[in-house]
Order: structure tokens, then sequence, then C-alpha cells
């Protein structure tokens, strides 16, 4: 684990154990002194011996948590709420739920993106080879045998010829796209623009709009469940499934509507955020005072509507690159092979 950086597995696990340490009775320094003595990583120790630290000298455990200048600033502040309130212990569950879920999502988004990206790069592979190696020589065979490919064939081969002669201006480029790429992952400042970039540009629509209000959705529900009132909830989830101009704009206009007297589930609905269904489902839970339990079943469903959405989008990117490929390899091999076969038919 990094010392200045700390994943979502570890902040989940983290709350986890704290929340069922605190349930138990022990007190705050206690429960992180049992932390730090389970723990096996140096980095580790060294936090849990900090934040006890810090706690020992009377610090409110918030306090401790914003001096390791590790934890997230939403954690930090979702803590500070849980101790205004008194609701510590379900504060620290909502949390683990909230990274839990967070890891989950971002396992998903990478296994989804990594499998049609292998076979994509793989598909890219076996034609380079193709047409850069099989093809030259079967033209030598029709050469010999006083004749011609197709001229579709001898196009293909021409084009893998300038492949070849171009390969070191091509591993140029790449070699510069690989730089810019490690240069903006390891600059924060570029990697947040070029992220903001994207966001502003693709955040609220499709399969990124639906994590944002999955986000947003689960967030306001920690919020509600920490002890706070319905428009700091919204401010606190606007604040961390935002970033995109579209989204913010949503964010905005739902506050704007509960401040002019709708209902939060008219509120939501009005904005974009809720279908009318989820909608629904939150007015009923308001009016029957369970509205903290309806915002968590709508966050259960929106949660796995954005995984359903993501397999779907796989599900049909995977079949379309393998009949690309085999269609591409197939026409390929066809405008050999056939004018082969005929000069063996006519042979023989």
């Amino acid at each position: 684990m990094k010392t200045r950086t700390l994943i979502n597995t570890y902040l989940s696990m983290f709350c986890s154990e704290l929340a069922m340490l605190l349930d138990a009775g022990l007190t705050l320094s206690d429960s992180i002194q049992v932390i730090q003595e389970d723990e096996s990583a140096k980095d580790a120790k060294v936090i849990m011996q900090s934040l006890y630290n810090s706690l020992m000298l009377g610090n409110q455990f918030s306090s401790a948590l914003k001096e390791t200048a590790v934890f997230p600033k939403y954690m930090i502040h979702m803590v500070e709420v849980g101790e205004k309130t008194g609701r510590l212990v379900q504060t620290l569950n909502a949390l683990s739920e909230y990274y839990e879920r967070q890891t989950r999502l971002s396992a998903t988004i990478k296994s989804s993106i990594l499998y049609p990206a292998v076979l994509l790069i793989l598909m890219i592979v076996v034609v380079l080879i193709l047409i850069v190696q099989v093809l030259p020589i079967f033209n030598d065979i029709f050469s010999r045998l006083g004749t011609q490919m197709d001229p579709f064939a001898v196009r293909l081969m021409q084009f893998g010829g300038w492949l070849g002669n171009a390969s070191v201006g091509i591993a140029l480029v790449f070699s510069a796209v690989f730089v810019l790429v490690l240069i903006m992952w390891l600059v924060p400042a570029i990697r947040r623009g070029v992220a903001r970039a994207f966001s502003n540009r693709f955040g609220s629509r499709g399969i990124f709009g639906k994590i944002a209000s999955s986000r947003f959705v689960f967030a306001m529900t920690l919020g509600m469940a920490s002890g706070l009132d319905t428009a700091e909830s919204i401010n606190i989830a606007a604040a961390v499934s935002g970033g995109s101009r579209a989204v913010d704009e949503k964010h905005k206009k739902c506050v704007a509507l509960l401040d002019s007297g709708k209902t939060l589930s008219e509120s939501l609905c009005g904005a974009g955020i809720l279908s009318m269904q989820d909608g629904k489902m939150l007015s009923v839970g308001s009016v029957s005072g369970k509205a903290d339990l309806a915002m968590a079943e709508i966050a259960r469903r929106s949660d796995v509507d954005v995984r359903d959405s993501i397999d779907r989008i796989v599900g049909r990117i995977e079949p379309t690159l393998v009949i690309l490929s085999s269609g591409i390899v197939g026409i390929i091999l066809l405008s050999v092979m056939l004018p082969l076969m005929g000069i063996m038919t006519s042979i023989g």
C-alpha cells in the first residue's frame, strides 16, 4: 500500500473493521490500536500509529484522519458529520459499502475494457502478419506460375510493403504517443485536465451518465444515513459525482427545484438524476418515513443497472470484433486461394 494514496479496497476494509470494533464497545484509540497490531504492511502501521497518537492527544477522529494526508476528503467530511450526529458507526458502515461499490465498479470497467482491447490487438496483429508476411509468399508462387494475385490482394500486399518501409516512422509515432500518455498519467495537473475535458464531453451521456447518477444516489444515501439533511446530502453527493458541466447542471437544477418547494423525488426526477420509477419509490418511502431505505434500494438498483449496461456493451463489442476479424481474414485468404485453386484446376 502506498503512503500517499489509500485505495478503495483498503478504505472499505478499514471502515468496516473500525465500525465492528466500535460497535463492540471499544474506544476509538483502542480500535485503532487493534487494527495496527493486525496490520502486516509497514506503511499501514505508520498510518495507524499516526492516527493513534493524534487521538491520544485529544483530537477528533476526523482531524486525525486529515492530519495523515492519505484519506480522501469525502471520507473525512462524512466522518466529521457522523461525529456531530452521533452516528459514527452507521457512517463507517455506509462508507465501507460505498468504497466497496467503487472497487467493484472500477474492477467491472477495467475487465470490460481489457478483453475487447486484447481481442482488437490480436486482430490487428493477425491481419498485419497476413499482409506483411503471408501475401508476399503467395505473390512469389503466383509469379512462378506466370500469373498474379487478385487485385485486392495485390493492393493489400503493397500496403503491407509500405508499412514495412515506414516501420521506423510508425515506431517513432507510437513511442511519442506512449510518452505523451505516460506524461499525462504521471503529472496530476495534466491528468486532471484530460479527465475534465473527457468528462465535459461524455460525462453525462450513455453509460457515463448512468455511472454519475449511480455515484450521486449512493453518496446521497450515505449522507442521509449519516444524519445529514436533504439539502446537505445533495450538496455532498454533487461534490462526489460531479465533474462535467452537464452533470453539475443537473445537480444545480435539482437544488433549484428543491428550493422552489418541490419534493425530493420530484426534484431528482425533474433534474434527470432519477427515472420516474425510482422517483415513485422514493416518493412512497418519503411518505412512509423511510426515505433513507428507499434511497438505499435505489442505489442498489442503479449499481446493478450500471453493471448490466457495461455487460451489454461488452456483449455487443466482443462478437462484433470476432465477426470483423473473421471476415477480414476470410476475405484475404479467399482473394488468394480462389485464383490459386483455379490455376490448379486448369493444370489438372
